[in-house]
């Protein structure tokens, strides 16, 4: 797999320098994506995520990159979109509100299978909620926000090295898959500061779409004898079809239903058939745990915490900690199952999103929620309490 050192080797002068670097969440995110090679960035000003459009509007010029500011958030994602499908590397950031107009978009690029990434920074809500705060109320839109059937790859940073190194993973995940990336921070990790640690530039791998090896006039924009199709860039000679009708392999419209099936079937297996190459994880005390904690972002930090205390009071207690929202890792939750766990509990800001997809996994292990106001990160006494409360009944 070629690195940056080989892909990017007029721009490494221009990149964050390898080394351990002070820096914010947001401005994480950025350089992650500057360093995965995107040189493409439209977005709408919006709370929390501004000082990414901030950053990226100083620095994508610095290495031959553009930006734009758009009227709303649908011209934002359809500018990465037109942008992607012209062989540029793109990215937009927004928050809640911004990524609820993102989602016809999002189908609409996962139906062209068009790689891109977006970066959601939640924020509380619902509707235009406290802009200022923190939520983590998007992790089931960020899946199934936009009508039909797809799959995406969606990120759960909780901290600004995460930040960074998730953004370059989302990168290589939507190229490698062609479909829409996800990083799913939130306005804690955003705004939060960190050492960052950039590695040596030949140690960061990075994924370019696959592209043909066929001639043009034997080539297939759609062809279904791939899974992941070989995508032509627009101007190169070859015939580009951009449909977003159901379409067959030369993507041509079509309501024909073998051919619909095909497409749609294609476009999840390729991430079904790769989850378990795709999600991430952390396991935390969970050897001898009987209560399992399932949180992620900047709410795993207070129970990571609040899990130490509990253990001191007797409590076996531990953290599963999804590093990937979508595709989610059921079968971790499953083989916890098998080892003897008595009960689950979701804990995150906001009534109980992960709760449901916990539950999916848990073959009928009770799984509880601790829920917490939409804006406000829950401290670790509030988390050792209520798991208590859980535990004793």
């Amino acid at each position: 797999m070629p690195t940056v050192a080989e892909l990017y080797k007029k721009d490494l002068d221009k990149l964050l320098r390898p080394g351990i670097h002070f820096l914010d969440g947001n401005t994480a995110v950025a350089e992650g994506a500057i360093t995965a090679g995107c040189r493409f960035y439209a977005g709408y000003p919006i709370t929390p995520s501004n000082e990414i459009a901030e950053y990226m509007s100083y620095r994508l010029p610095q290495v031959g990159g553009k930006f734009i500011q758009m009227e709303d958030e649908i011209g934002s994602i359809m500018a990465v979109l037109g942008a992607s499908a012209a062989g540029v590397k793109s990215m937009t950031a927004t928050s809640g509100p911004g990524f609820s107009l993102m989602q016809e978009e999002i189908g609409l690029g996962s139906m062209l299978e068009i790689p891109a990434v977006i970066v959601d920074v939640m924020r509380a809500g619902p509707s235009t909620g406290i802009p200022t705060l923190l939520g983590q109320g998007d992790i089931l839109q960020a899946k199934y926000g936009s009508h039909g059937d797809y799959e995406i790859v969606a990120y759960l940073p909780a901290n600004p090295q995460e930040a960074f190194d998730f953004t370059i993973k989302a990168f290589n995940m939507a190229e490698k898959y062609r479909v829409i990336a996800i990083v799913l921070s939130d306005q804690l990790v955003g705004h939060m500061y960190g050492k960052v640690r950039v590695p040596e530039f030949d140690e960061i791998e990075i994924i370019e779409r696959p592209k043909p090896t066929v001639p043009p006039d034997q080539y297939l924009p759609y062809d279904s004898r791939y899974l992941v199709p070989p995508m032509a860039i627009a101007g190169t000679g070859y015939r580009v079809n951009n449909e977003s009708l159901t379409h067959t392999d030369k993507g041509y419209p079509t309501t024909d239903k073998d051919a619909s099936f095909k497409l749609v079937m294609r476009l999840v297996r390729k991430i079904r058939e790769n989850e378990k190459e795709i999600a991430e994880w952390e396991e935390y005390m969970l050897d001898d745990a009987e209560y399992v904690i399932v949180s992620y972002g900047s709410t795993s930090g207070s129970v990571r915490r609040a899990i130490k205390v509990l253990r001191t009071q007797g409590y076996r207690v531990g953290m599963l900690r999804p590093k990937t929202a979508w595709p989610f890792p059921g079968w971790v939750v499953e083989n916890l199952v098998s080892r003897g766990v008595q009960k689950f509990i979701t804990v995150e800001v906001n009534m109980g999103k992960m709760y449901h997809v916990v539950r999916e996994f848990s073959r009928g292990v009770p799984v509880e929620h601790i829920p917490y106001a939409p804006g406000y990160i829950p401290d670790p006494d509030y988390v050792v309490n209520n798991v208590k409360k859980v535990i004793e009944g």
